[in-house]
């Protein structure tokens, strides 16, 4: 993609994107919007959940109502029954709050001015702008032409009150699905398909989530869309750029029926990120045919994904600010948001020890029965957040890794008559050996302590050639579960149009491990609280199957970052 959108925004000089600037143009033109405050809205299908392409369009419209001291609405576009449902209306409004966007009283439905769309269908009906149509869909394609034949339809000169007739038996319920569509009567010859007499209502014998069965006939998008923004007094209509050639619809259902404003719609480039689909169809697909558990699996691109992932509101935002907002479409490496996530946790996450694959280590010449307290910094980076106390004594946790029996070259940890190397916060040992079982399996590994490198600082001020190394202490440590997610999907396009997107899974984006063991203080934490796994990872303990006496945390990202600036 290109580098301006990935690069980050720095320096003083106020951000202006291309959106901005045709704002700052209406404004200085006065015009039609003249003594108005510029008005956005954010208008979701409530057919599914928001996902991180949502993001960029929420902070878009709401980001642009904020700068100019204007108003963002939320509108529900549920003029499509088809797949709509309340317990999406409600993930939405979570899902907008937990980013940090409110939008005050002004919460709206398209299908509350579904009556208001009939009006103007049948006012233009009135003005011989709009027919009834009973092309079958076969039909319809065949006659819609080619650049150099126009469209073609045999029931385009009914007359007016024929018209007002079908379209209000429509309504009435006489027809069955497919039997009739009303068309905007434009232009059979344009250039722009959209424009060759498009349909602006459809008959759909189905129950509605708010109108019930009062409706049969629905609005299309192309339709109802410029009318509730006219209605509710929308300025500067932000979408994404498939509706570019939409926009003469757009301008011509604002220009041709009667209503109290006329937006202005912009259009800029959606969000495409590599390694994942954002297709709400597809998403649907994986939760209904069990690819996935569920619309908050850690692994979705869903905002409740995310957010039972770990990811942060800031980590999210910051994300949509520094990618930019662009004309041209691009894709945004998936690198690049687990960048944003770890700048944000590393300046707030609080730092715990976690073993994920535990050995027992045994401190030889540690007095059995002694133990004794260290107090460590919550967080480095950030001194307010205190400290905490943390236990060691003769037997602790290290991790699988951390031991070889045989080491191989260059390496630095733990293996008999190794070089010192430093537990973390506590002292320096040195490997020994280790015990197996009969089976051959190591089942402890044994060393000694420099009793006078308490705080992992030899007192001599000699140099540890060894690694360091994160423990847990054996005798307070809780076990855990560990969830360690990566990308959903093995291929870097796997949306791409010659391409299964199922085909595309990758078999490695979960795995699960068991017997972890964890600091005792974890025991009390409280989703979705953050943590650094010191030399592990950032994690999150999971808001959705973590509970006392069986903890489970997913990991969010990784310490090491792939992202190059």
């Amino acid at each position: 993609m290109a580098e301006e959108i990935l690069a980050p925004m720095t320096g003083e000089t106020e951000s202006k994107n291309f959106i901005h600037q045709f704002i700052d143009e209406d404004i200085a033109e006065g015009g039609r919007f003249q003594g108005m405050a510029v008005h956005t809205r954010f208008p979701p299908e409530p057919n599914g959940y928001l996902h991180i392409g949502h993001c960029k369009a929420l902070c878009i419209d709401f980001g642009t109502a904020e700068k100019y001291g204007g108003l963002c609405n939320l509108r529900m576009d549920d003029t499509n029954p088809t797949k709509e449902d309340v317990e999406y209306v409600q993930a939405i409004q979570e899902d907008i709050h937990w980013l940090g966007f409110d939008w005050g009283d002004r919460f709206f439905y398209a299908s509350d001015y579904f009556e208001k769309m009939y009006e103007c269908a049948e006012l233009l009906i009135r003005k011989g702008l709009a027919y009834v149509c009973q092309l079958t869909p076969e039909e319809f394609k065949a006659y819609r032409g080619d650049v150099s034949t126009p469209a073609r339809c045999p029931y385009r000169d009914r007359p007016v009150e024929e018209n007002l007739d079908l379209f209000r038996r429509m309504r009435a319920g006489e027809f069955p699905n497919g039997a009739m569509t009303l068309r905007a009567k434009i232009d059979r010859a344009s250039g722009n398909f959209n424009m060759r007499d498009p349909v602006i209502y459809r008959i759909n014998h189905m129950h509605h989530h708010r109108q019930g069965d009062k409706w049969c006939i629905y609005p299309m998008y192309d339709f109802a869309h410029p009318i509730e923004d006219a209605l509710e007094g929308i300025t500067h209509s932000l979408c994404s750029l498939e509706f570019e050639d939409h926009r003469p619809l757009y301008d011509w259902v604002v220009a041709n029926c009667d209503l109290p404003s006329k937006p202005r719609q912009i259009e800029f480039a959606r969000l495409g990120i590599n390694y994942t689909v954002m297709s709400k169809r597809k998403l649907r697909q994986l939760v209904e045919e069990g690819k996935v558990s569920g619309w908050d699996d850690p692994r979705m691109p869903t905002l409740c994904g995310l957010r039972r992932r770990g990811y942060t509101p800031q980590a999210i935002r910051n994300f949509c600010e520094r990618i930019g907002v662009a004309k041209a479409s691009s894709t945004v490496e998936f690198a690049f948001l687990e960048h944003c996530l770890r700048e944000d946790l590393n300046e707030t996450a609080q730092r715990v020890m976690a073993v994920i694959r535990p050995v027992k280590l045994v401190i030889t010449n540690y007095p059995e029965g002694q133990s004794e307290t260290f107090e460590v910094e919550n967080n480095p980076n950030r001194p307010a957040d205190g400290s905490r106390t943390i236990t060691f004594s003769r037997e602790i946790y290290v991790e699988a890794e951390d031991f070889l029996e045989t080491p191989v070259p260059k390496y630095k940890r733990l293996y008999p008559e190794g070089p010192e190397c430093r537990l973390k916060g506590a002292y320096l040992i040195k490997c020994t050996g280790c015990r197996k079982d009969e089976a051959g399996n190591i089942v402890e590994i044994l060393a000694t302590y420099d009793p006078e490198s308490r705080g992992g600082n030899p007192a001599d001020g000699r140099k540890v050639k060894g690694a360091t190394i994160h423990w847990v202490d054996a005798a307070t440590a809780v076990d855990a579960e560990c969830r360690l997610y990566d990308n959903l999907f093995s291929d870097a396009a796997p949306d791409a149009a010659d391409k299964n997107f199922l085909d595309c899974m990758s078999e490695t984006s979960l795995e699960v491990v068991s017997g972890c063991k964890v600091e005792a203080g974890l025991a009390q934490a409280v989703a979705p609280a953050n943590f650094q796994f010191m030399r592990v990872g950032y994690f999150c303990l999971d808001s959705k199957d973590s509970k006392p006496g069986h903890l489970v945390f997913n990991r969010s990202v990784g310490l090491k970052d792939s992202f190059k600036m």
